[in-house]
């Protein structure tokens, strides 16, 4: 692949990150040694996640020590308009299980645009990123990369649709109006988690929502779906990360599923 000037290095330094992140989780995956609490939340947090934010944050702070920081783990630091934001393991709940459905996302922000993303998924050999401007891609390197596209389904009755939970939509009081989505749609399964997201700008899937998501949770996945053709916002339809939860579609269906989803939008 090629890169356009503004944000090639960037996006080569969250590769560097990433292989090295890589490394140290999967030493980690079924470690008979692995520890893990309970956060306030309720989610579970391993040894690994915390370890792999500080190798990044311990990066970023070598290559990119005027930019902050935002990670799931650890208090922010730093201001200014260049913003990291970071998901050491998301799929935490797959990675203590032994479930190879985890990855580490890791996204730039420059002002109020998500230009880099990169989702590395170890325990499945796959990786998909972005810049902006420079297209969608998967591969195992820069070098060794194929472009991603959306797909064309431009009818729910024809589209796949993935998900991570029924139980996050009743909590939301969203559970109705998904269920309706489902049963318009072709085909439903839970990949869950970024995979679901992913899966849309391969153009395997061509619908993706959760209803409750944070930052970090969002960030990296927004150049990769865009970038790719594809759309990007919250349930209620605000574009990008920032709305608390995600709709992620090939661009043709996205209207029609935030209809079923959020009937009176700004309610």
């Amino acid at each position: 692949m090629s890169l356009r000037p503004g944000y090639d290095d960037d996006l080569r330094l969250a590769h560097v990150m990433a292989d090295q992140v890589d490394s140290l989780t999967m030493s980690r995956f079924k470690a008979q040694d692995l520890r893990v609490e309970t956060k306030p939340d309720l989610t579970p947090v391993s040894d690994a996640d915390r370890a792999a934010e500080e190798l990044i944050r311990g990066q970023l702070s070598r290559a990119r020590s005027r930019d902050a920081v935002q990670g799931e783990e650890m208090a922010d630091t730093g201001h200014g308009p260049r913003r990291w934001v970071v998901d050491p393991i998301d799929g935490t709940k797959n990675f203590v299980r032994g479930v190879p459905v985890w990855a580490t996302l890791i996204a730039l922000i420059d002002g109020d645009e998500v230009v880099v993303g990169l989702v590395s998924a170890p325990a499945l050999g796959r990786r998909w990123w972005a810049a902006q401007g420079s297209g969608a891609w998967t591969g195992k390197s820069l070098a060794a990369a194929s472009r991603m596209q959306v797909s064309g389904v431009d009818r729910l009755a024809d589209a796949s649709l993935s998900y991570s939970s029924l139980s996050g939509w009743e909590q939301e009081g969203l559970l109705d109006p998904f269920l309706d989505l489902t049963r318009r749609v072709w085909r439903t399964r839970a990949y869950g988690d970024f995979w679901s997201h992913v899966l849309v700008a391969e153009g395997a899937v061509d619908l993706s929502a959760e209803p409750e998501l944070a930052l970090h949770d969002m960030a990296a996945l927004v150049p990769i779906v865009t970038e790719a053709g594809g759309r990007f916002t919250s349930v209620r339809g605000v574009p990008g990360p920032f709305g608390g939860s995600a709709l992620v579609s090939n661009g043709l269906l996205h209207d029609a599923a935030l209809e079923l989803l959020d009937p009176m939008p700004g309610d």
